[in-house]
């Protein structure tokens, strides 16, 4: 098995992306009981997006579980270019609009579109078949999302709540059969 967990929660004033924005510091004694948690399944490694609070979720959880991290570049969430990082107060009715109406081909200046991580993702998926049983990878919603979007054939949409990818969810990836499935 290869386990997927959402990163825990950010202070989400500000757009996500690919921004340095911390855990919230209520999150970390969530992110330790979920680690202590952790330890009922064999988990040998822990491989982690490297985006702050993918970062700080994935050292809380190996601090725990003793166990190394390796950064991987390409579980990062959805690059939103020229907004990433910027308080939601400050932008623009444009970019807002960009925001609030974004669709799977919609592009962010100096980023991408969703349908890029789609494809960055897929390709991605190679690695992830390669990588041990036990391995636990600390990411993004939009990561875990395109996973399932991926093995179960489901057409790329908008819904970002379609499987059930709550902060500090865990995901379960059975390989062979191509299955994933959330169990936390």
């Amino acid at each position: 098995m290869i386990y997927f967990v959402r990163h825990a929660k950010d202070d989400e004033s500000y757009v996500g992306s690919w921004s340095e924005v911390s855990i919230l510091p209520s999150e970390e004694e969530k992110v330790r009981t979920l680690a202590k948690e952790l330890k009922n399944y064999p988990i040998t490694n822990i491989v982690s997006s490297d985006i702050l609070r993918a970062r700080q979720t994935a050292k809380l959880i190996a601090e725990e579980l003793s166990l190394p991290i390796r950064y991987e570049k390409a579980l990062r969430e959805q690059n939103k270019g020229t907004l990433t990082g910027r308080k939601k107060t400050t932008l623009t009715e444009e970019e807002r609009d960009l925001i609030d109406h974004q669709q799977v081909d919609t592009m962010f200046p100096d980023g991408e579109t969703l349908r890029n991580v789609y494809e960055r993702m897929k390709d991605y998926l190679e690695e992830i078949k390669k990588m041990q049983e036990g391995t636990l990878i600390v990411t993004h919603r939009g990561v875990i999302n395109m996973i399932y979007y991926i093995l179960t054939n489901t057409p790329l949409d908008m819904d970002k709540k379609r499987f059930d990818v709550d902060h500090l969810s865990v995901h379960e990836y059975e390989k062979e059969k191509k299955k994933i499935r959330r169990i936390l």
